[in-house]
């Protein structure tokens, strides 16, 4: 599974009690008693350690510092996630402040630009580069958010995936014995396990992938499946972030509207030239 090769992946890196551990997402695919030994570990690491993740509950327990990365800049607080949060919370509140000021300045200074024909003339030269280094200002403060759009769905009806007596292994190994659930409409059920305990099968042999040894699957007549998997390996690594998305239609379908293919991209954040980047180079 996806999760035992990330523990080879570690098990063969803390080998090497390298100086400098550099770490990026090591929880991905971890089960939860993997995760908890990685924290262990890490907290008594003897060197040092940098780590790219999106785990709250993993830097709460791992980090004594977190580097913040905002906007090109780079912003240390001493602390772990949660002490992070109260800091940042902080900032922001000194950031209004100042950003207010910022404001009546900028628009003072917009006003004598306006009104004064004579202001790119050497004698207000210097003022009118700081009114432009303002607006650099204003610009380089505007974060971007993405504004994800889910379409509303069907109707489902009352079945949607019924799993009847399943079962799977593969040689010796027994995954899934005798499994029997109804997934119920509008549902949000989370899959825990082990690594190695089937997860990852349970959903191939709903997309039809592999086949249970025993049992059914039954999915829904109305139902549509969607399906991320864990390494991503359904999409084209040579094609363009918008080629991927659109299938290089300007128009595309979202639910039953049809929408500009590039400003959906955008609202994933993937703006003017990232649209443009390949996916296997992301």
């Amino acid at each position: 599974s996806g999760g035992e090769r990330r523990r080879v992946a570690l098990c063969r890196l803390l080998l090497d009690q390298p100086e400098l551990l550099l770490l990026d997402e090591p929880t991905n695919h971890l089960d939860a008693e993997s995760v908890s030994w990685l924290e262990g570990h890490l907290r008594n690491y003897p060197g040092a350690i940098l780590i790219v993740t999106h785990d709250r509950y993993f830097l709460d327990n791992v980090t004594s510092w977190i580097l913040e990365l905002d906007r090109g800049r780079g912003i240390p607080y001493e602390g772990n996630y949660s002490s992070w949060l109260v800091q940042k919370q902080k900032r922001l509140e000194q950031e209004g402040r100042e950003d207010a000021a910022h404001q009546k300045t900028l628009a003072r200074e917009q006003e004598w630009v306006a009104s004064s024909p004579k202001a790119r003339q050497a004698k207000s030269k210097a003022r009118y580069q700081r009114y432009e280094e303002l607006l650099k200002q204003a610009s380089e403060k505007q974060t971007q958010t993405a504004q994800i759009i889910i379409p509303v769905a069907e109707r489902l009806g009352a079945n949607v995936v019924d799993f009847e007596g399943l079962s799977k292994g593969f040689g010796d190994r027994l995954l899934i014995d005798d499994l029997s659930f109804k997934l119920p409409p509008g549902g949000i059920v989370g899959v825990i396990g082990a690594n190695g305990a089937g997860k990852t099968t349970l959903f191939k042999m709903i997309t039809k992938q592999e086949t249970p040894d025993k049992g059914t699957i039954t999915v829904g007549e109305t139902v549509h499946l969607g399906y991320v998997d864990q390494s991503r390996d359904a999409l084209d690594g040579k094609k363009t972030v918008w080629e991927e998305i659109s299938g290089g239609n300007e128009l595309i379908l979202l639910g039953k509207k049809e929408v500009n293919s590039r400003g959906y991209c955008s609202s994933f954040n993937f703006k003017g030239a990232d649209q443009q980047k390949k996916v296997g180079a992301l």
